[in-house]
């Protein structure tokens, strides 16, 4: 069904229509003028900087739209290294054997997500796939792996993929009507927590990092409500962000370390879940 048909009828003729018109219209000098072009259906129109405005706003109202239609009202989010491969899979991003030695090391953190992600899915299908449904970045690694536990209960699970200056494609276990691209890093970084009723963070880098910081961030200044923030390798978190050492130095408060709970495996996680909002 045409989306538009789902909403309430109007004597107006549909843009889309007008679209198709245009294409069939006599070529003369005048039709063939960029500026001839409808607005909306103009590449060149709507990628100048000065329409960024409306971009943003477009990449807001896609994919709301889209999981609206769905009926998706809550999600699990899962961050990690792109880099970490499944075990016994190739450490393919390692610059040297140090890395090799790691990353192949840290490969049980991909079964971990791989059976979280299964875990929060089973749960989500009592829901009709509306509540916790597994939101990853789309992308190799870590967000793999939750994409993939999902589709292995085949429970859908979103994608959230983001252009960039080297090859990025979604991987293969991202539901295709729920596989989105963003052009920009701040809307895609709202869709992530817009649904959010959990966020799992696995070993990773720097865009790791960065989408950490931002939901601790947004929790932190009562911006956000708070949720189960669950920290998968203690040993790794500790080693990589001293938070003992930011509450000693006074940048924040002793109390926030108790926003982040750290585990081990995907029960242990999908237990502090079910005991925060009293599953059944």
């Amino acid at each position: 069904m045409n989306t538009d048909e789902k909403h309430s009828w109007t004597p107006f003729s549909h843009s889309s229509e007008a679209v198709r018109r245009v294409a069939t219209a006599p070529e003369t000098p005048q039709t063939k003028s960029d500026t001839y072009r409808l607005a909306f259906a103009d590449p060149d129109f709507m990628t100048r900087r000065e329409l960024r405005a409306v971009r943003l706003q477009l990449e807001l109202l896609k994919p709301e739209m889209a999981l609206a239609e769905r009926g998706i009202r809550s999600t699990v989010v899962l961050f990690g290294g792109a880099r970490i491969p499944e075990p016994g899979g190739a450490a393919w991003a390692a610059k040297n054997e140090t890395q090799k030695k790691n990353l192949e090391a840290n490969s049980h953190y991909y079964a971990e997500a791989r059976k979280f992600a299964q875990l929060c899915s089973i749960y989500s299908g009592t829901t009709y796939n509306r509540e916790f449904v597994v939101v990853t970045g789309g992308g190799p690694g870590v967000m793999e792996a939750g994409n993939r536990g999902a589709a292995d209960v085949g429970a859908p699970t979103i994608g959230l993929n983001i252009v960039l200056p080297h090859e990025q494609a979604p991987n293969a276990y991202v539901t295709p009507e729920l596989s989105f691209n963003f052009h920009y890093f701040a809307i895609r970084k709202m869709h992530f927590l817009m649904r959010a009723k959990a966020m799992a963070i696995f070993p990773g880098g720097f865009g790791t990092m960065d989408e950490t910081f931002e939901a601790l961030t947004l929790i932190q200044t009562g911006r956000m409500e708070r949720i189960p923030f669950l920290l998968f390798g203690k040993p790794f978190w500790e080693k990589a962000i001293d938070f003992d050492f930011l509450a000693e130095q006074g940048v924040i408060s002793p109390s926030d370390r108790n926003l982040i709970t750290f585990v081990d495996t995907a029960e242990e996680a999908w237990e502090v879940i079910r005991s925060f909002y009293e599953l059944s």
